[in-house]
């Protein structure tokens, strides 16, 4: 019964919706307003949303066109994407931003309604599928996927939690439909549930993990970058704005871009910003959008990410969130292209920074970086005190983590974080010798 609720639920959100209405835009024959659907606390798409929208770029680029409009811009925001796709099939929302598992979804749906839209940009992304995390109670005995065969675990179906969630189950060999019980709910929900101790295991994207193990509400259990699959956020546009406002939708992704660079260029002073636009921590913010974070932020529209986007398809059929999507003509490349001109080619050219062990001292507006994760806890074991956040890369996966949150591994000389216990437990049995020890403990053989 469980299930076949989930299913119609699911297949509810591609039906039309009654009263779609007209245009987003309105006003007189010289205002255009343009409606901008964006997920404030999904921080991998504040280029295209949250910092976008607090350094006025897309303002100062609409100012600039000189076209003889008066341009104004309504920002709408949401917890996650499935509404900015029905207010975008409802010609609502011009311009909007999403996961790549919602992003197909809006595809299919747009299509289905006579209103199709196109994936014209990417915002936060990353190559290994880092920025979908399970995450268990911080005193539970689960340690591995193996261990929720049976279990109750929250995630927000059609998003690219579940997505991780049902690949990862399926490499454990679990039957994602029968070995567990899922239960589909918005992340807020999901993560009330975990501390309530309702469900035994909450599959999210950023930034409720990360959240959530920062405040000590929870704790990894699986890295979504053991997938090594790319997943990413991306902007959306309707085709019917993109093709009567081209150099609207152009003015956007120059915006984007700025937004993109102010970002690379003041990694803490950004995180600042968005920390302050949405109540988030900042440093929950910097593990995801700093120097080094889990994302990799670039407008560029990578062949890696296209491909992945292909496979994603499959998922979403088995759990009919869709049919199939032609993806090829889904992505539409052609604006941001003429938006960044030569500058394009670079982007696209351009590899994610290398991970990295990063200190944020209280009340400093840069970070410090450590050549290794040892290095770093002996820094933190001398400024114990004057340590705002400590962040080190997954030996395995890379993924940027709280130090004082990761799984430490001794391994002769060597300190070594995991994101999760099962990748740390993986490296240990390929290592005689090595064992897991104490966040104290790392810090004391580091001083």
């Amino acid at each position: 019964m469980k299930r076949t609720a989930v299913a119609l639920s699911a297949v509810a959100l591609l039906l039309p919706l009654s009263g779609c209405g007209g245009s987003a835009e309105a006003g007189s024959s010289n205002t255009v307003t343009v409606t901008v659907g964006y997920q404030s606390k999904t921080i991998n798409t504040v280029t295209a949303g949250t910092l976008l929208r607090s350094l006025g770029s897309f303002e100062q680029q609409l100012n600039a066109l000189h076209d003889g409009h008066t341009y104004k811009v309504n920002w709408q925001d949401y917890a996650t994407g499935a509404p900015i796709t029905a207010q975008m099939t409802a010609g609502k929302i011009d311009i909007g931003s999403m996961g790549d598992f919602p992003l197909l979804i809006n595809a299919a749906r747009g299509k289905q309604l006579g209103r199709p839209t196109r994936l014209v940009s990417v915002t936060g992304y990353n190559l290994r599928g880092g920025l979908n995390t399970v995450v268990t109670a911080p005193d539970s005995k689960l340690d591995s996927l193996e261990d929720l065969r049976g279990k109750k675990v929250s995630t927000s179906i059609g998003s690219a939690a579940d997505g991780t969630l049902v690949r990862a189950l399926q490499r454990a060999g679990i039957d994602p439909d029968k070995g567990i019980e899922k239960l589909n709910q918005q992340p807020a929900v999901g993560a009330s549930a975990l501390s309530a101790g309702s469900t035994d295991a909450l599959s999210q994207f950023v930034a409720w993990p990360g959240l959530l193990a920062f405040q000590g509400k929870a704790k990894a259990l699986y890295d979504g970058a053991e997938l090594d699959l790319p997943t990413f956020h991306g902007v959306t546009a309707r085709e019917d704005f993109a093709k009567k406002r081209p150099a609207v939708l152009e003015a956007f992704l120059k915006a984007q871009a700025e937004a993109t660079d102010h970002l690379h260029d003041h990694p803490v002073a950004a995180a600042e910003k968005v920390a302050k636009a949405t109540g988030l921590p900042a440093e929950v913010v910097y593990l995801y959008n700093g120097a080094h974070g889990i994302a990799t932020f670039d407008p560029a529209i990578r062949p890696k990410l296209v491909t992945a986007l292909k496979k994603d398809v499959a998922i979403l059929k088995s759990a009919k969130l869709t049919g199939d999507v032609d993806v090829d003509s889904f992505v539409d490349d052609r604006y941001v292209r003429k938006a960044l001109g030569p500058d394009y080619a670079d982007r696209l050219a351009s590899t994610p920074a290398p991970a990295a062990s990063e200190v944020w001292p209280k009340g400093a507006t840069e970070t410090r970086t450590f050549k290794s994760p040892a290095e770093l806890l002996g820094y933190v074991a001398k400024h114990k005190d004057g340590i705002r956040a400590a962040y080190v890369p997954d030996a395995t996966t890379g993924t940027l983590w709280f130090a004082d949150k990761a799984v430490w591994v001794a391994d002769g000389a060597e300190l070594l974080p995991f994101v999760a216990p099962a990748t740390a437990k993986a490296y240990i049995a390929g290592h005689e010798g090595a064992r897991v020890i104490t966040y104290a403990g790392a810090l004391e053989r580091a001083s």
